[in-house]
């Protein structure tokens, strides 16, 4: 108890003295979204500039803002590939997959590059939709081959969601001896097998990502894990890591 009057103390003497920096930070927000409209509204046509006004708003966390503005843009330039992209990253970030799978089906059939195939591809993929097999496909094709460890990682993804394990497992083996460097593939194998009920088998994967990621962009996760030492660890206790590691590798925008 004393800790917690300690600590509640300590914000309310520290409120006054930051109200002053809100406000300023406040007024600095708004005159930012306000410039940002401004640079829009001189050259509309500037996709650049719009897509820094939705990532003002995405990075404030205000995703309704950031859909609002999204939308009206699309209203307008309705066969803007890119827009509907977007518009699908937004949705997924909010977890909505219906709306998100329908943004991405557009940006296919209207460009259908290998950016917008991963991602459609694998929102089918965990969504359990058979569709996933065939966009891994066109994801091969249309890519001429280049996309091939993406392409057989939808399909592991598909197995993997549909409770094909096994067969999972060898579409994310393939990944690995096309890039040994492909942490998700890795990732999603652990997964299988701890879906499996093979935990020493997961923790062999894990181990080998901690050998392989030294600069991979999301370190902290690697770091945390080296000081485990989690071959020396029960079961127990790193069992219900298995999904907390999903979590937090997960990208902001797929992979």
């Amino acid at each position: 108890m004393p800790q917690k009057i300690f600590f509640f103390f300590i914000i309310v003497l520290l409120f006054p003295a930051c109200h002053n920096d809100t406000e300023n930070d406040t007024t600095v927000a708004v005159n930012k979204e306000q410039q940002l409209k401004d640079s829009v509204a001189k050259y509309p046509d500037s996709m650049l500039l719009r897509e820094n006004l939705i990532e003002y708003y995405r990075d404030n966390n205000n995703y309704v803002q950031a859909l609002s503005t999204t939308a009206n843009y699309l209203r307008n330039d309705s066969l803007n590939p890119r827009l509907w992209d977007i518009q699908g990253t937004l949705y997924f970030e909010t977890k909505d997959t219906l709306h998100s799978i329908q943004s991405f089906e557009n940006a296919v059939a209207i460009l259908p590059n290998p950016q917008y195939l991963m991602s459609l591809g694998s929102l089918y993929a965990e969504t359990k939709d058979p569709r996933a097999l065939a966009a891994a496909d066109a994801l091969m094709a249309n890519s001429k081959g280049s996309a091939q460890k993406e392409s057989l990682f939808i399909k592991g993804l598909y197995n993997s969601a549909t409770g094909n394990g096994t067969k999972a497992i060898t579409y994310f083996d393939s990944c690995i001896s096309i890039d040994y460097t492909f942490t998700f593939a890795y990732r999603e194998k652990a997964i299988c097998f701890y879906n499996m009920g093979k935990y020493n088998d997961a923790l062999d994967v894990l181990s080998k990502v901690i050998l392989v990621v030294n600069t991979y962009e999301e370190a902290g996760w690697a770091d945390a894990t080296k000081n485990w030492e989690i071959k020396r660890m029960p079961l127990k206790i790193i069992k219900p890591h298995c999904k907390w590691i999903r979590i937090i590798l997960k990208r902001k925008k797929h992979w």
